[in-house]
């Protein structure tokens, strides 16, 4: 994949799953009489779950790049 196409990932599918998210949480919130009697745990769930993917996400990208930067520096060290 190039960069055009990881930018434009970035910039219109990103917000567009954010509010196919959001629309299907209030959906859900709208229709279903146990979220609604649980509001508290529900709103966790929904809060949670795209803040877990999200941090998972984040641990991965800077592990491959603490990853290539600690190859990188032992090859300098090497030479």
């Amino acid at each position: 994949m190039d960069s055009d196409r990881k930018f434009i990932l970035l910039v219109l599918g990103i917000p567009l799953i954010g509010l196919i998210y959001c629309g299907l949480g209030i959906t859900v919130m709208a229709s279903s009489i146990a979220v609604r009697e649980h509001p508290i745990i529900s709103g966790a769930i929904f809060i949670l779950l795209p803040f877990s993917i999200a941090v998972y996400i984040w641990i991965s990208a800077s592990a491959k790049a603490y990853k290539k930067f600690s190859i990188n520096k032992k090859k300098e060290d090497r030479n």
